[in-house]
């Protein structure tokens, strides 16, 4: 049997398994383990005498499945197709998730039905992955040093700063850790706000509020001061000099509770407890979804920034006043910066 690429093949594979499994109703359960063949025909022959049953299957499945075959032998042939490529496919090292994901996106873009073709999207490493110019980014010259290995590579660097592999480990780590802490930073900024303005709260807005720490309330933890009562501001850093050297050695050399950890994603019970990237799949996905959420979140902050010089106001009440009126207060009817001006103090 002729090579088929991934695409041809969980074509075949989608209209053999919707024509198939259409009006059979058998369980998820049911499965085909099929051998390889060198063509066509053979690979046909192999499928329709090469059908195993799982060891969990029961004895119901294995019936519907049984009469299946006797009343429709035109489905039995496509399923024992379908079963064949699959093994084929497998054995070339293409792992069950992803045919799956292929199979799905070929169907959907066949349906056109919007939820399957999504699974399209989803491979988010190696040269096929979505490019920084998305539709038109076919034959786009990308640079040699990215190669889609690392989570979040669209195969932007036009000016080079990354073509050397240690500035390049450096600013990826520069990076992830700085789209972690936007993304603590905007639920900082956000959620006290919103109390605020919608909860009855009386929190200052995201810009002062480190200043309450040298008022003679000093700065209560959630408003409540039998939780965190901080008045020194050297009390504050030593705490966080601390805190934080922990967990970055942790992070970069490991401990008591892990050695020789990806000092980027170290996993282990205190960073991933409830074993969410346990399985690698999975994991890569989370990375993707990690950096780009972090990316969204510096440039959230970025914004944060500018509203503040600019109006002196924190995005909720920003973005309150903006629904209220949008055509009277909007990003083009304050250019310029009217809050915090220097001004001359008499000494």
């Amino acid at each position: 049997m002729a090579r088929l690429s991934r695409p041809v093949a969980a074509g075949a594979l989608a209209t053999a398994a919707v024509l198939a499994f259409v009006g059979l109703r058998s369980s998820p359960s049911l499965s085909s383990g099929m051998v390889a063949s060198k063509n066509a025909a053979a690979m046909t022959r192999a499928g329709q005498v090469g059908v195993q049953m799982r060891p969990n299957m029961n004895s119901r499945d294995e019936l519907v499945l049984k009469g299946a075959f006797k009343m429709n032998p035109v489905k039995r042939n496509l399923i024992n197709k379908a079963g064949a490529l699959t093994n084929t496919l497998l054995a070339d090292g293409v792992s069950m998730q992803q045919l799956a994901r292929d199979v799905v996106c070929v169907h959907g873009e066949q349906t056109g039905n919007a939820e399957l073709k999504a699974a399209c999207n989803i491979e988010w490493y190696g040269p096929d992955r979505p490019k920084w110019l998305g539709p038109f980014s076919d034959g786009l010259d990308l640079p040699p040093h990215l190669t889609g290995e690392y989570p979040g590579d669209y195969g932007w660097d036009t000016m080079g700063l990354s073509a050397d592999p240690s500035t390049f480990a450096q600013m990826r780590t520069a990076e992830l850790m700085h789209g972690r802490w936007a993304m603590l930073g905007t639920v900082g900024v956000l959620y006290p706000e919103i109390l605020s303005k919608y909860g009855g709260a009386d929190y200052p807005v995201w810009f002062k509020a480190g200043a309450q720490i040298f008022s003679d309330e000093g700065i209560n933890y959630a408003g409540n001061p039998n939780l965190i009562h901080a008045k020194s501001a050297i009390a504050v850093l030593v705490c966080q000099v601390v805190l934080m050297s922990f967990s970055e050695a942790y992070r970069i050399r490991g401990g008591p509770l892990g050695e020789g950890l990806d000092s980027l994603h170290p996993g282990g019970p205190l960073v991933d407890p409830f074993g969410l990237a346990d399985d690698p799949e999975d994991f890569k996905e989370l990375k993707v979804k990690e950096i780009k959420n972090g990316r969204l979140a510096m440039m959230a902050m970025l914004g944060f920034y500018v509203q503040a010089i600019a109006t002196g106001k924190g995005p909720v009440e920003n973005w309150a006043e903006h629904i209220k009126d949008p055509y009277a207060i909007n990003g083009l009817t304050n250019l310029v910066a009217t809050k915090f001006v220097p001004t001359e103090t008499a000494l």
